[in-house]
């Protein structure tokens, strides 16, 4: 029996030592809800999760670039659904013109209600979207992935070269020089710009085909990459509930132990008496 060196205290104390690290690691995990509280617990994995939950962020920033794509396009289609009908009713007035039944003042009224509408369609071509212009015939670049990849929406334009006559200002219904509307060349020109904003309304509706399409993808995306961090950095509270339990039995062991092995010590004292 020895006094000055107490091995089976400092065994004991060693062991406290490590149930009371694990014990505190697993009360961090529990109020965290992460395996990983601190680097060394899982270094690996850490650095994976780190490097998806950037790609996540990079994703939800073309998500919000897409949002905005399709807001762009739909603010288009609208306005071309307006202008379709406006032309509409101008191949109806350029047709009414060339009845013979119809008086110099119908044929006037018709001329006013076409220049209101070649001036409404003009005025359409000069709208934009947020300071970027809708119908100047530049296609929109919008990213598509994490990496900044980008495609180019197809290209919308009013006021363009199907339209020149249409929206020509000496262009009108009652023109003394009436072949035009004798022959329905007029009719004719209506009926290409109808087609030639026919065309641009289905590009527009083949970008909000794509854009949705897109952003369906990268949301498919995040949900795939944020499920394997879960499984990554999550924490299994059934697990580790019972890891507590564990680790909490034994400091209280270990420290019922300690206390017995600080009292061994005290049994020289009889050999002394």
């Amino acid at each position: 029996m020895v006094i000055n060196t107490n091995l089976g205290a400092h065994k004991g104390q060693r062991m406290l030592s490590a149930s009371t690290h694990e014990l505190n690691s697993s009360l961090a995990r529990l109020a965290s809800g992460s395996k990983i509280v601190f680097p060394n617990d899982d270094a690996a994995g850490m650095a994976v999760a780190d490097k998806f939950l950037a790609k996540i962020n990079r994703n939800k920033a073309v998500t919000s670039s897409l949002t905005s794509a399709i807001s762009f396009s739909q603010t288009q289609d609208g306005f071309i659904d307006k202008v379709t009908k406006a032309l509409n009713r101008m191949g109806e007035l350029s047709v009414l013109a060339l009845d013979k039944t119809k008086t110099s003042n119908d044929k006037s009224n018709y001329q006013t209600e076409f220049s209101d509408l070649k001036n409404y369609i003009s005025d359409i071509g000069t709208r934009d979207f947020n300071g970027v212009s809708l119908f100047d015939g530049n296609g929109l670049a919008v990213a598509k992935d994490s990496n900044g990849a980008t495609w180019t929406l197809d290209s919308s334009e009013l006021n363009g070269e199907d339209l020149s006559f249409i929206l020509n200002s000496s262009v009108t219904v009652t023109n003394a020089g009436v072949q035009t509307m004798i022959d329905g060349e007029l009719t004719s020109y209506v009926k290409d710009a109808i087609k030639a904003v026919s065309e641009t309304h289905s590009g527009i509706g083949a970008n909000l085909q794509r854009l949705y399409f897109t952003r369906g993808q990268i949301s498919m995306l995040n949900e795939n990459l944020e499920t394997t961090v879960s499984r990554i950095k999550d924490l299994d509270v059934a697990e580790e509930s019972a890891q507590f339990a564990r680790h909490k039995i034994l400091v209280q062991s270990g420290t019922a132990m300690l206390a017995q092995a600080n009292i061994i010590p005290q049994n020289t004292l009889r050999l002394l008496g």
